[in-house]
């Protein structure tokens, strides 16, 4: 028997007695009925026991949480099951690159705005800077002619 004195939720399920060695009882516990009811519904006890036995113990408990996955796709979508929610995801992840290229484009182009925004700036203060220089070294010209 798995845990304490109860059989495991297959056992209970399929009516039989939980025999010391059962190979659902580490995976199924009395206490998670419907995790083996879904998963019996959509699989079957013999193909979920093939399959257990088939691996390795310490991959087990991996194949159970996958089963118990799938069945619930299953029950929710009957034809495309956990590749309908792959779909699914793969698009929103395609529509979440577009928008992502987007925003770094525009930030890119406020970014190249604003530098150009500033150069003029910047030139415009050189411009302004030169015309008081060349109108002081004008003053200096004509203010030595006069005292000359």
């Amino acid at each position: 028997m798995g845990t304490g004195s109860s059989p495991c939720a297959s056992c209970k399920l399929l009516r039989r007695r939980c025999a010391k060695d059962c190979i659902f009882a580490p995976y199924f516990p009395p206490d998670d009925p419907h995790k083996f009811a879904i998963v019996h519904k959509v699989f079957g006890a013999s193909n979920i026991s093939k399959t257990l036995q088939e691996l390795p113990v310490h991959q087990r408990g991996d194949a159970v949480s996958s089963l118990v996955y799938e069945a619930n796709a299953r029950v929710r979508d009957p034809v495309y099951g956990c590749v309908g929610v792959i779909s699914y995801l793969q698009t929103q992840v395609s529509q979440l690159q577009v928008q992502l290229a987007m925003a770094k484009a525009e930030i890119l182009c406020i970014q190249m705005q604003s530098k150009s925004a500033v150069a003029h700036e910047v030139q415009q203060m050189d411009l302004s800077n030169k015309s008081i220089n060349g109108s002081s070294q004008l003053m200096n010209i004509s203010s030595e002619s006069f005292w000359a």
